[in-house]
C-alpha cells in the first residue's frame, strides 16, 4: 500500500555532485523516519543518512561533511544532496521510509534503488 519512487542517480567524475529525491505514497497514517542506504557489490547495506518527521539527522562518519539529508514533510519526499563525491561512495543507493498504518502496525519499505557511479 505504499510505494517509494528514486531518482537522481547516475555516473559524475570524482568531487562531483548529485542529489537523489525518493517520494512516498499510498496509504499512510504517518512516517517516522526517511533515510538513505546504500549497498556496493560484496558489501553489507549501510545506513548513510536518516532524517526524523522533526528534523534531526544522523549520518555515516564516512559521509559526514559531504552528504545532506532533507524533507518535505508536505510532500512526503526525502532528498540527499551529495557533494564531493568518491569513488568509494559507487553504490546502489535505497531510500527507506519507517511508517505507521491506520491498524497500528509499523513497517519499513524500500524505494527500487537507483545506481551511483564516481568514475573518471
Amino acid at each position: 500500500q505504499v510505494q517509494l519512487v528514486e531518482s537522481g542517480g547516475g555516473l559524475v567524475q570524482p568531487g562531483g555532485s548529485l542529489r537523489l529525491s525518493c517520494a512516498a505514497s499510498g496509504t499512510i497514517y504517518s512516517i517516522k523516519t526517511m533515510a538513505w542506504y546504500r549497498q556496493a557489490p560484496g558489501k553489507q547495506r549501510e545506513l548513510v543518512a536518516i532524517i526524523s518527521n522533526i528534523g534531526n539527522t544522523n549520518y555515516a562518519d564516512s559521509v559526514k561533511g559531504r552528504f545532506t539529508i532533507s524533507r518535505d514533510n508536505a510532500k512526503n519526499t526525502v532528498y540527499l544532496q551529495m557533494n564531493s563525491l568518491k569513488p568509494e561512495d559507487t553504490a546502489v543507493y535505497y531510500c527507506n521510509a519507517r511508517v505507521l498504518d491506520y491498524g497500528l502496525g509499523e513497517d519499513d519499505y524500500w524505494g527500487q534503488g537507483t545506481q551511483v557511479t564516481v568514475s573518471s
